[in-house]
């Protein structure tokens, strides 16, 4: 079971790669490594895939702690795994300050702060990709979102190349379900986070995740339609 379900993510990376440009030759790939099962599963899929000969590229990890907010993984945890994949681990602290706190959700200002220095240490240090632990479900779960609240039908893409900076983001989780990620860290016995995040209950994505999950009761297809849809609107690749 564990073998299969080993197989299948790295055949899904491989094709989300090929089908949407994520990696090419030549690429420096900075990886968010937050601790949570989803950034893990994605820091040891690339490490393994670096240390194949085509494409070529390299790997390091960034860990971005924020300051005030009680979100913690093990960072003794966090160096082991990193240097069980040979993968360099940089960590590196921000925090909220007292002018933003009042003007925005409190998740939007912690995941603009992080995004920010992830940002900053790519470019200071030469990476050309930012690597993201969002999986299919993340994707499909933001196009519902953004349907609902916002007007407008678009995802997180799995690629999308910055206008203002020299960077490209690419999600090589995207066509993963949660599910096949949450077994498979289970099955590699990875360490859950110290703190989980106090607020992460606390938003419309929680709402949205259980009309997807009826959603799915009502058509077991309906993660492969959304996510048709999503391709044939072009909405998965941002150039």
């Amino acid at each position: 079971m564990a073998d299969s379900l080993e197989r299948h993510i790295i055949q899904r990376i491989r094709v989300a790669s090929k089908r949407y440009g994520l990696i090419e030759d030549g690429d420096r790939i900075l990886v968010g490594l937050s601790g949570g099962k989803d950034s893990l599963c994605m820091l040891e899929m690339l490490a393994r895939q670096s240390r194949i000969r085509k494409p070529s590229f390299s790997v390091e990890a960034i860990h971005v702690r924020m300051k005030g907010v009680q979100y913690e993984a093990d960072s003794s945890y966090l160096d082991t795994f990193c240097a069980q994949w040979d993968v360099p681990l940089h960590v590196c602290s921000t925090a909220i300050t007292s002018s933003d706190s009042t003007s925005k959700p409190m998740c939007f200002l912690c995941s603009w702060n992080r995004r920010k220095q992830l940002f900053n240490y790519a470019q200071d240090h030469g990476f050309n990709k930012i690597a993201l632990g969002h999986h299919q479900d993340d994707l499909i779960h933001t196009s519902l979102l953004n349907l609902i609240f916002e007007g407008h039908f678009s995802t997180m893409p799995a690629k999308l190349r910055m206008k203002k900076m020299p960077l490209t983001i690419i999600r090589p989780l995207c066509m993963i379900a949660e599910t096949n990620i949450k077994s498979y860290a289970e099955s590699r016995g990875y360490l859950p986070l110290h703190k989980k995040c106090p607020y992460e209950t606390a938003t419309h994505r929680n709402k949205v995740k259980d009309l997807f999950s009826e959603a799915q009761q009502l058509n077991p297809e309906a993660r492969y339609s959304i996510w048709h849809a999503l391709e044939a609107a072009g909405k998965l690749v941002e150039s």
